[in-house]
């Protein structure tokens, strides 16, 4: 089955809660996908799809998984395309040497680090997040990627927040399961 024929069924999985984390945000919650392991299968196998369809099986090397969400479905849908999985975490979380990207926030900035020698260079690449807002971290974690010498061919998202436009950002294609909201929550 394709992406598009599950997208409505995990989108009915979503719970929307108004006015969270501040007000005037309307949340997306995609967590309640996981608490039923077909809807769970359902996601990673649409992911998978999308990828063999596009690029061809044993084009990927690793799934890039951002903090904390990504790491969710990353390392499954990695498993699943039998490819390594790579996570992309906070400063200061993970060990050994590792290469940094700042990346602006509502208020103020963070810093994404990726270990040096994740992978090598010259890997092919695709980064997973759940959803793309601004853009912000997806393209930090571009710039990892570019500074450990391999090559992003993909983003992947469970949804995307159109209004914000984040994907302009970014410099490689973007693959988006579910569309989310096309604005914020009006109060």
């Amino acid at each position: 089955m394709s992406a598009v024929s599950h997208a409505a069924e995990l989108k009915a999985a979503l719970k929307q809660y108004p006015n969270f984390p501040s007000e005037g945000i309307l949340f997306e919650d995609f967590l309640p996908i996981f608490t039923k392991p077909d809807l769970f299968q359902k996601l990673i196998d649409s992911f998978k799809n999308h990828l063999e369809a596009t690029y061809g099986v044993g084009k990927i090397d690793y799934i890039i998984g951002l903090e904390s969400r990504g790491f969710l479905f990353g390392p499954s849908l990695a498993l699943a395309m039998n490819v390594g999985f790579v996570p992309v975490r906070k400063e200061g979380k993970l060990p050994g040497e590792c290469v940094k990207a700042t990346y602006q926030k509502e208020y103020g900035s963070d810093v994404f680090e990726m270990q040096k020698g994740a992978m090598e260079a010259g890997a092919n690449v695709v980064i997973v997040d759940d959803i793309i807002a601004t853009g912000g971290s997806a393209k930090a974690a571009e710039e990892l990627v570019e500074k450990v010498g391999a090559k992003l061919l993909e983003y992947e998202f469970v949804m995307e927040l159109d209004f914000l436009k984040g994907r302009d950002k970014l410099s490689a294609p973007v693959f988006t399961l579910l569309n989310g909201q096309e604005e914020k929550l009006k109060n």
